[in-house]
C-alpha cells in the first residue's frame, strides 16, 4: 500500500506592483524641481540688483563725487583718499580695505552677507574702473555733492536691499552693536566722523563740509531705497466691535485685516484684536474709520521696513 501523500502544489509568488509607490513620487520631483527654479530666480534677481546698484554708485561716484574731492563715508571714503594720494585705481583699494572686514563678517553674520557683500565690492570695482576715464558731468562742488549723494546713495541702497553692502565699517558697526551700548547708527557716525576729517586735511575743510553733506544726502536715499518713498504702517486694533471695524476697514480704506483672538490680561476676557497695513497717508483715514465705529477701541500704528504678499489691491478711499 503506497503512504506517500500528495503535496499540495505551491502557487508563484504573484509579481509586486510599484505603480502605486511611483505616482506620489512624480508630485514630489515636480515640487522640487519647482523649488529650485525658484531658487535659482530668487539668487539672479538678487545678483542682478548687486550688478545694477554697483552700476549706480559708480556713477555716482566717479562722474559726480570723486572729480571734485568730494568723499563718502566709510571704507569707500578711505578708498577714495588712498586712491588720491597713490594715484591707484579705487577699485584696488575697496577690495583691499574690506578684505579683513570680509573675514570677520564671514565669521560673525554669516555666508550669504559675505558672498553678496564680496559680489558688490567687485562690481563696483569693476564699473568704477569703466568710469573713471569718463569725463565728469559737473564742476560745480555744490551739485556734485547733492547729485552724486542721490545716485550713489541709491546704488548703495540698491545693494543693501539685496543683502550686501560696500563699506567694511558697517560689518563692524553691526558686531559691536551686539558686545557695547552703542546702535550701530553711532558706531557709523563715530567712524565717519575720523574719515570725513581726514578728507578736510586732504582736500581742504570745505571739502569736507561738502562731503558731510553728500554722506547725510546717501544716508536719506538709502533710507528711501530701504523703505520706500510711501512708507507703510502696522495698525493692532483692540475693539469690542471688531466686526464693523473690519468691515469698514476693507470698505471704505479699501484694506484686508487679520484677526487675532487674545485675551484681558486683567479682565480675562476673551477680545478680538485686528491687524493691518496701511500707507502714511491712510493713517489719518483709519484712525476716523476705527473710531466712528469704536470710540473706545485701543489703536497701536508702528512703521513698517518692508512687506512681502499678502496686499490687498488699492481702493478709493471715502
Amino acid at each position: 500500500m503506497d503512504t506517500t501523500e500528495t503535496q499540495p502544489a505551491v502557487e508563484a509568488p504573484k509579481p509586486i506592483q510599484q505603480t502605486a509607490t511611483l505616482e506620489p513620487a512624480v508630485p514630489c520631483i515636480q515640487k522640487k524641481v519647482l523649488r529650485g527654479r525658484k531658487r535659482v530666480l530668487m539668487y539672479l534677481r538678487k545678483y542682478l540688483t548687486i550688478l545694477v546698484g554697483a552700476l549706480i554708485a559708480a556713477i555716482g561716484l566717479e562722474e559726480f563725487l570723486i572729480p571734485n574731492h568730494v568723499i563718502d563715508g566709510g571704507v569707500v571714503g578711505l578708498s577714495i583718499m588712498a586712491s588720491e594720494v597713490t594715484d591707484w585705481p579705487l577699485g584696488v583699494f575697496l577690495v583691499l580695505f574690506n578684505a579683513p572686514f570680509l573675514f570677520w563678517g564671514y565669521k560673525q553674520i554669516g555666508k550669504s552677507f559675505a558672498i553678496a557683500t564680496t559680489a558688490a565690492i567687485i562690481c563696483l570695482s569693476m564699473w568704477s574702473a569703466i568710469f573713471e576715464p569718463i569725463p565728469n558731468v559737473t564742476e560745480d562742488v555744490f551739485l556734485a555733492s547733492i547729485f552724486g549723494g542721490i545716485i550713489d546713495g541709491i546704488g548703495v541702497g540698491l545693494i543693501m536691499r539685496a543683502g550686501g553692502s560696500l563699506d567694511g565699517t558697517e560689518i563692524v558697526a553691526i558686531i559691536l552693536d551686539k558686545r557695547t551700548v552703542f546702535t550701530v547708527g553711532e558706531i557709523v557716525m563715530f567712524m565717519n566722523l575720523f574719515i570725513l576729517s581726514g578728507a578736510g586735511f586732504l582736500f581742504g575743510w570745505d571739502k569736507a563740509m561738502y562731503s558731510l553733506i553728500a554722506y547725510f544726502i546717501i544716508s536719506k536715499m538709502i533710507d528711501v531705497v530701504l523703505k520706500g518713498l510711501d512708507e507703510s504702517y502696522a495698525v493692532m486694533i483692540v475693539t469690542t466691535e471688531h466686526e464693523a471695524v473690519s468691515e469698514a476697514l476693507l470698505h471704505r480704506l479699501g484694506r484686508g485685516v487679520t484677526m487675532l483672538h487674545g485675551a484681558g490680561g486683567y479682565s480675562g476676557e476673551d477680545r478680538e484684536i485686528l491687524y493691518s497695513v496701511v500707507t502714511r497717508l491712510e493713517v489719518g483715514k483709519l484712525k476716523e474709520v476705527v473710531l466712528e465705529e469704536d470710540p473706545n477701541a485701543f489703536v497701536t500704528i508702528n512703521a513698517v521696513n518692508d512687506i512681502i504678499g499678502g496686499r490687498v489691491r488699492k481702493k478709493a478711499i471715502h
